[in-house]
């Protein structure tokens, strides 16, 4: 039996949207779901008994970072990344896939895998199918991600075709050096651009496999919005629907609506906590400037429809105090509210299309939001 296993619920009547549960090692996660990002075995500016109290179930980790430093070997010594962070929910870890083929001219791709020097130090490395199950296996996480290659935008079909191709045949090395199927459980990736028949032919191979959970990969890399729309809508209907979907890398207000419209069951992004970081919050009535001078007298609370801790015990003048003065705090109590507000969003999407109401709350969201 999996380690992982989904069971879906209810499927919206209007729309593709659906209710499920994923059934972890480390607990129960409602979906359609936001996962916040613990790159380096930390919510940047958020303990993990904060992340409990705002909702948190599920968190990502960054294989590629955590294999850097401090080593998946010495995670694993610690009695894995759950003990390793002090988190008791549920984690997924990714590949370390993307951040390496991110690195441009310090990596190079062949069939074996990706060499590439660390961004750190400038240390050369190798990354196969076979050393990123091992590194996600000594961090025990409760889903891993196949290694894949990412594909950039714009890029030439026949490319993006040799790619696809590639990370079908990593993929079937990665469950062959799967070694932990028990209390993790492997998710498969979907590639293939922006070419709806790369899409289709990739899925059919990755579904082969049968795994208990697929991704769909190579979106958010730069194409416009409209257009990963179009992409997302045809990939979900590839996918099986009794197994999770999940939408790498995305996670604003209105990707998330449009998202779980289509159909997508997971999704994380380091967006809330990187935009808190510079200031900006999200709101009620959208995204809010903290830094701009409106707000220096302005007593009231952040978003005067978000009951967060944040929202409940400081003003709008304060927190930009604490930014302009450089404080710490200022990060730490931004952060707070943008994962608040996601994960606060993400259960009135899923009581909405419980009640039937989904398209209505998007509409009602969007009049309020305003420009994304």
């Amino acid at each position: 039996m999996d380690a992982v296993r989904f069971e879906l619920i209810k499927n919206d009547e209007k729309t593709k949207a659906s209710l499920g549960r994923l059934r972890t090692p480390h607990g129960l996660i409602e979906t359609p779901v936001f996962m916040p990002v613990g790159t380096q075995a930390t919510v940047k500016a958020m303990r993990p008994d904060q992340l409990k109290e705002i909702g948190a179930k599920i968190i990502l980790s960054n294989t590629y970072h955590l294999y850097l430093r401090p080593g998946h070997e010495i995670v694993k010594a610690a009695g894995g990344l759950h003990k390793f962070m002090n988190w008791d929910g549920a984690i997924l870890t990714d590949s370390g896939g993307f951040q390496v083929f991110s690195l441009g001219d310090l990596r190079k791709i062949t069939e074996e895998g990706v060499s590439f020097r660390s961004h750190i130090d400038g240390s050369k490395h190798m990354f196969t199918p076979e050393k990123s199950m091992e590194v996600q296996n000594a961090l025990g996480s409760d889903i891993m991600m196949a290694f894949d290659e990412c594909p950039p935008y714009p890029a030439e079909r026949e490319y993006v075709k040799r790619s696809l191709e590639r990370t079908t045949r990593w993929l079937e090395r990665c469950v062959k050096a799967h070694k932990n199927t028990e209390k993790q459980s492997l998710f498969g990736i979907m590639q293939g651009g922006m070419y709806k028949d790369l899409r289709k032919l990739s899925a059919s191979q990755i579904v082969e496999f049968d795994l208990p959970g697929y991704a769909i990969g190579g979106l958010s890399v730069g194409e416009p919005k409209e257009l990963m729309y179009e992409v997302m809508d045809y990939c979900v209907d590839y996918l099986p629907k009794n197994k999770p979907r999940y939408l790498m890398g995305v996670g604003s207000p209105d990707c998330l609506f449009e998202g779980v419209e289509r159909g997508v069951d997971m999704f994380d992004c380091v967006l809330p906590t990187r935009v808190a970081r510079n200031g900006l919050a999200m709101t009620s009535h959208g995204r809010i400037s903290i830094k701009n001078a409106a707000y220096e007298k302005d007593f009231s609370k952040l978003d005067p429809e978000c009951d967060c801790y944040t929202c409940t015990n400081y003003s709008r003048a304060y927190l930009r105090h604490l930014f302009k003065a450089n404080e710490i705090l200022s990060s730490m109590l931004l952060t707070n509210h943008n994962l608040y507000f996601l994960i606060n969003l993400m259960e009135r999407i899923r009581n909405s299309i419980k009640d039937g109401n989904f398209l209505e709350l998007k509409r009602e969201f969007y009049n309020k939001y305003g420009e994304f």
